[in-house]
């Protein structure tokens, strides 16, 4: 007689059964979140050389002017011998990764009130092309040019340290760091011309990218990235400034009304980009608080993202906290015991290596990203529940899924979100609409994550 013996094994297994059966598993997503930390990125942020910075400002200043208008045609003086040091640079760079970057100068004759004759104005890019997404760019610029009291001097000694050597020295940095790395989608480095003369360095650029073909996803202008004493008495060496837009400059009187009755006046792509900036210094940076600053620029003042926004693209810019005038825009001189001008000594280039940092890596989480999801949109008027949609980009090698955001209408930052996998809508039951601002990013499998995209014409990159 064969004895048979119950386990307490066999017992657990045939309820574990029964219970299936009885109530079927709850759907969930396939895949479990990507982690939301790049390991990679806390190397990027202490990569950036406080050293190599210098010498690059004090080869820039050495070139004693960089007027638009000024000299071409030396190699010691003037903004040709500028933007000439500047190719012959990034060449070196690329030189050092295998040829990893192209480095194309993009010139077109101008004139304007600001430039009597027309004038070559020229650009120098160095452009790090993306493995799987080669047409999604995301941008870092500096500007080449400076300027002494009156803007049309194209001879006085103009050295132009901080405005804007240190953003030039900061984008050639970034390029020599991100340079060692492949991404998913393409960087662009941007030493730009003609700022002071009328922002035309970014409409060339722009002009560029479109016969290109180029999506431009996220410019980062840095204009003032070296100074910590401002001329207010603070010295500050563990803060910075994004400026973006709230309303899309470029929105049409059509977005406009229809914006007015959903809301979005503080989530056009530009500010979005922000707060994602704003959430990597947050995670990645040490010693560094960065300052969401709502408007486009300084009151009644520009720079060179406004180009980029004006053709209705994503761009903010970076630099300091604390300016100090006397070294802006200045002649060089004493008057009553008080130094002006724009001069070397009034750059600290750690802190430009921090700020470098910062746009490193905000460059590289968004290339390494998938790109922002289109045609967003949402619904759930006089419902219990809100309703995302999107349209899912299969074509998307660094694609994995989304992950839906919210915050209260008066929170200035993202404050709660989950991952939903590859799906292009979702409910987030319970939730009225009308007491929440609502955003969808893209994932990618290493964790990192597009900016937040706000439903319509509103927030779209």
């Amino acid at each position: 007689m064969k004895t048979i013996k119950i386990t307490n094994l066999m017992l657990a297994s045939q309820t574990m059964a029964l219970l299936a059966i009885a109530f079927p598993p709850v759907s969930v997503a396939a895949e479990p979140a990507p982690s939301q930390e790049d390991m990679r990125l806390y190397t990027i942020a202490s990569a950036p050389n406080a050293e190599r910075i210098e010498q690059d400002i004090k080869t820039l200043v050495g070139f004693g002017t960089r007027h638009t208008l000024s000299k071409t045609d030396s190699n010691a003086q003037g903004i040709g011998a500028a933007r000439r040091w500047i190719e012959t640079e990034f060449q070196r760079i690329s030189a050092k990764c295998n040829g990893c970057l192209e480095v194309v100068t993009l010139a077109e004759t101008v004139s304007g009130k600001r430039i009597p004759n027309p004038t070559e104005v020229v650009n120098v890019i160095a452009i790090q092309r993306g493995l799987t997404d080669p047409n999604r760019v995301v941008l870092m610029s500096g500007d080449i040019d400076s300027r002494v009291s009156d803007v049309m001097d194209a001879s006085s000694v103009s050295p132009g340290a901080n405005d804007n050597a240190s953003g030039v020295a900061g984008t050639l940095e970034a390029a020599r760091v991100l340079s060692q790395y492949q991404f998913s989608g393409t960087i662009i480095y941007a030493a730009l011309s003609g700022e002071e003369q009328g922002l035309y360095g970014g409409d060339i650029l722009i002009n560029h990218a479109k016969v290109q073909g180029l999506q431009i996803q996220a410019v980062l202008n840095n204009d003032m990235i070296g100074n910590i004493v401002g001329i207010n008495g603070v010295i500050d060496n563990h803060s910075v400034r994004v400026f973006s837009e709230g309303v899309r400059i470029a929105e049409t009187p059509d977005e406009a009304k229809k914006r007015y009755f959903s809301g979005g006046e503080n989530d056009s792509a530009s500010r979005n980009l922000a707060r994602k900036i704003k959430t990597l210094a947050d995670q990645y940076m040490t010693n560094l608080d960065m300052q969401l600053i709502n408007r486009l620029d300084r009151f009644g003042r520009g720079g060179h993202h406004l180009p980029f926004n004006k053709a209705g693209l994503a761009a903010v810019r970076v630099m300091e906290t604390n300016e100090h005038y006397h070294r802006q825009h200045q002649d060089i001189r004493t008057e009553n015991g008080i130094a002006y001008g724009d001069v070397i000594e009034g750059v600290d280039f750690a802190f430009n290596a921090k700020l470098t940092a910062l746009n490193a890596i905000s460059l590289a989480a968004m290339a390494w990203a998938p790109a922002p999801p289109k045609n967003v949109s949402i619904s759930g008027e006089v419902s219990a529940d809100t309703v995302l949609k999107w349209t899912v980009n299969n074509d998307d090698k660094a694609l994995v899924g989304y992950r839906v955001y919210w915050r209260k209408t008066t929170a200035s930052e993202w404050t709660h979100s989950r991952y939903v996998g590859k799906l292009d809508q979702f409910t987030l039951k319970n939730m009225v609409i009308d007491n929440y601002l609502f955003g969808v990013a893209s994932v990618s499998a290493d964790g990192n994550t597009s900016p937040v995209v706000f439903p319509g014409a509103t927030g779209a990159f």
